[in-house]
């Protein structure tokens, strides 16, 4: 009687272990059923892909395309935001420093980059500056700009030599008084005093000045994403980066970076094609992002301002590109999305022409995202805009 119940309870047991061995299996299954085939997560241990944080929308599209399936790619900067300006909360901090990878552009675009890789130090983010090894030109400057600049400097000199001569000045004369009357010293070091307050001041205005300049990107051209070829090169560091960050994956990276760069170059060619036999050279557009773009074609960027989309012109700024579209007879102007189109309206008016949209491609718009357009697509929006304006 005690051997048949040992028996019940052993067989009791087995089936228990195999139902529950069953149910383990079938939730690994369920689990894994929207792996990418043939591939392996990252993370082993934790079972995750690899996570990667980009800055703004062309770094996001890039390394998407990259990484495929074998990665998370979240990006930044919301849809609709203007990036230049953007800065990351502290919850953004903390989302890039609990990432395996950091993606950004680099050469002054994000301001507040060099936070985050403060941050970074440390920890185990790779950062994946995706500019890096890329030749960057200056900012395109206004020529109106320069020539303030330079007179302000020769000023700012025939300052200083004025300054050293008062200063022996007032050294002799201190001199002089020593010998014959005190109070006349008092007075030298009085002014000399007075002299080093007013010096001070003029310092403290050149560091303000300093940190505005650096504020519009510190006189780099960072829109290298705009020039196809550039944006090619931006690829492949990305690829690079991540196969660092996930080695066991870097052929899968390479396949699809090699996928990806056949479509650009597709889209350099349709460049080259379309802007060849343009009647002019010569498009004016809101902000000094298409540089690299013009370098690439032959083509000459006459930007309205700066670098910053948010940069005011100066009125004699305005009064000068209104004189170039009247000379060039210029009939479009180009402004673009995500900031306002106020200033390149004005000098539409103001000349009788039309103004239009030519995308820096620093972020999606709702519309964009609704209508499934991406980079190559905003990239061939950008293409037709300017045989328009260029062969009118």
């Amino acid at each position: 009687m005690k051997f048949w119940k040992h028996s019940v309870t052993v067989l009791f047991l087995s089936i228990m272990l195999v139902v529950a061995g069953c149910g383990s299996n079938a939730n690994n299954a369920g689990s894994n059923q929207n792996a990418a085939p043939d591939s392996t997560p990252v993370n082993n241990a934790a079972g995750e892909k690899l996570k990667v944080k980009t800055s703004f929308y062309p770094m996001y599209e890039f390394t998407r395309q990259v990484a495929g399936d074998l990665a998370e790619v979240e990006n930044l900067v919301p849809a609709g935001v203007e990036p230049h300006d953007w800065e990351p909360s502290p919850q953004d901090m903390a989302a890039i420093t609990d990432a395996d990878v950091f993606v950004y552009n680099g050469a002054g675009m994000e301001s507040w980059a060099e936070q985050v890789l403060d941050s970074a130090a440390g920890q185990h983010v790779l950062v994946i500056e995706a500019s890096k090894g890329l030749e960057i030109m200056e900012g395109t400057p206004h020529s109106h700009d320069h020539e303030g600049d330079d007179h302000a400097h020769e000023e700012e000199g025939h300052d200083h030599d004025e300054a050293d001569h008062a200063h022996e000045g007032e050294e002799a004369h201190s001199h002089e008084e020593a010998d014959h009357d005190h109070e006349g010293e008092d007075h030298a070091h009085d002014e000399a005093d007075h002299a080093h307050e007013e010096e001070a001041h003029d310092h403290e205005g050149e560091e303000a000045h300093s940190h505005d300049h650096d504020h519009d990107h510190g006189g780099l051209d960072p829109h290298v994403w705009l020039s196809p070829a550039m944006a090619i090169q931006q690829v492949r560091n990305i690829e690079k980066g991540l196969s660092e960050a996930a080695p066991e994956h870097k052929e899968a990276f390479k396949a699809n970076a090699d996928a990806y760069v056949a479509q650009l170059e597709a889209l350099d060619k349709e460049f080259q094609e379309g802007l060849k036999d343009s009647l002019r050279k010569d498009f004016i557009t809101q902000h000094a992002a298409f540089g690299y773009l013009a370098k690439q074609y032959g083509l000459t960027q006459v930007p309205i301002a700066g670098l910053s989309p948010e940069q005011e012109p100066s009125a004699a700024q305005m009064a000068e590109i209104i004189e170039f579209a009247k000379e060039h007879n210029v009939k479009t102007i180009f402004f673009e999305t995500l900031v306002s189109s106020k200033v390149a309206d004005t000098i539409a008016a103001e000349l009788g022409a039309k103004s239009a949209v030519l995308n820096p491609i620093e972020g999606l718009t709702e519309e964009d995202i609704a209508g499934g357009l991406d980079y190559l697509g905003l990239m061939r929006q950008n293409l037709e805009a300017l045989k328009a304006a260029l062969n009118e």
